[in-house]
């Protein structure tokens, strides 16, 4: 039994004990949580009960963005030892299926995510985890930083799948964490600069204090609008990343691409939205889609290591673990101020 943060139904959390299984086999380590980020989907399971069709069916330990700290590896282990600080990949697929062969295990149909029902995840002191899918935490990296890295893959990956080039120009659709994270790691990836568009006036000072980063507040001018000031009227630019997920979003998307620029889909729209297909193919434009990520770990943690990346503007809070629930419902609230909450686990 482990004390953890239990869904226990939609709507209802609860800090409990709660039967993990934790036995260790020889390609495993255990790790000591230390800090866990509160995602979207985890507050979506809260609020709803469900994503797609993944369901909460029984009372399911939430978090998937983690770090923490070797305590134990097993037999067959050799590049991780006690005491190491670490973060980890949350997926774990069939090494022998036939996504994981192409290299495509994100897209594994049997990959077992944490915190994805029926899968219980990281709030909790403890976990067993594959080695493979855990990664060491460079000394410039601190804890809270680390558990930042599974969103920050996802950005990687998105940048990863549009081919990018050095000095490309890009737009983000959407200041939420991920748009951010998307925005950074497209600097990161030799981006010249990056638009970063969306409502809420506080999430752009946050984005505005990104160096290469240009603001663009949709409720004040049309994204096209200051596409065209910056890459010329009869131009875009070359990349544009959707990550609101925003129904009306995908107009935006396609008149602010150069003709065969690329669109990469990275938001998930809750429903089926209109896409103006005519306008994509006059352009020519290619369209790559995400799901998580594959293979991008090491190079998200290297990016950060090098010191081009500061994620720490990302953080806005965090909170104890006996704090948790509050923690949540504060993330259920959407604070415009807020883009990172996380929490810190008993030490």
């Amino acid at each position: 039994m482990a004390q953890a943060l239990v869904l226990e139904r939609q709507n209802e959390l609860a800090i409990r004990d709660i039967d993990i299984p934790d036995a260790m086999g020889p390609d495993d380590v255990r790790i000591r949580i230390h800090t866990v980020g509160i995602c979207g989907s985890d507050v979506h399971f809260y609020t709803h009960g469900k994503i797609g069709p993944f369901v909460v069916k029984a009372p399911m330990v939430l978090g998937h963005e983690a770090s923490g700290t070797v305590v134990e590896v097993g037999a067959n282990v050799r590049h991780l030892a006690p005491g190491d600080r670490v973060c980890m990949e949350p997926g774990i697929p069939d090494k022998l299926s036939r996504a994981s062969r192409l290299g495509m295990y994100n897209v594994d149909p049997a990959v077992r995510f944490w915190a994805t029902p029926p899968v219980h995840g990281c709030l909790t002191p403890f976990v067993v985890h594959p080695a493979a899918f855990t990664f060491k935490l460079p000394d410039n990296v601190s804890y809270a930083e680390g558990a930042m890295v599974e969103p920050f893959a996802v950005g990687v990956q998105a940048c990863y799948k549009a081919g990018f080039r050095p000095g490309d120009r890009a737009a983000v659709i959407g200041a939420g964490p991920i748009g951010l994270v998307t925005a950074l790691a497209a600097l990161g990836s030799g981006a010249s600069s990056v638009l970063v568009s969306d409502v809420a006036a506080p999430k752009l000072a946050i984005a505005a204090k990104i160096p290469g980063v240009i603001p663009v507040n949709v409720r004040e001018e049309k994204l096209r609008d200051r596409v065209s000031a910056e890459c010329g009227a009869d131009w875009g630019v070359d990349v544009v990343f959707e990550a609101s997920g925003h129904p009306t979003a995908y107009d935006d998307a396609l008149a602010a691409l150069r003709p065969g620029g690329t669109l990469v889909l990275v938001g998930m729209p809750p429903d089926k939205v209109a896409f103006d297909i005519v306008s994509a193919q006059a352009k020519e434009i290619r369209i790559e889609t995400v799901f998580r990520y594959a293979n991008v770990y090491d190079r998200a943690i290297s990016m950060m290591a090098s010191g081009r990346i500061d994620l720490s503007p990302l953080l806005t809070e965090s909170f104890p673990f006996s704090e948790s629930i509050e923690a949540f419902d504060r993330a259920v609230s959407a604070r415009p101020t807020d883009v990172k909450l996380q929490i810190r686990m008993p030490e």
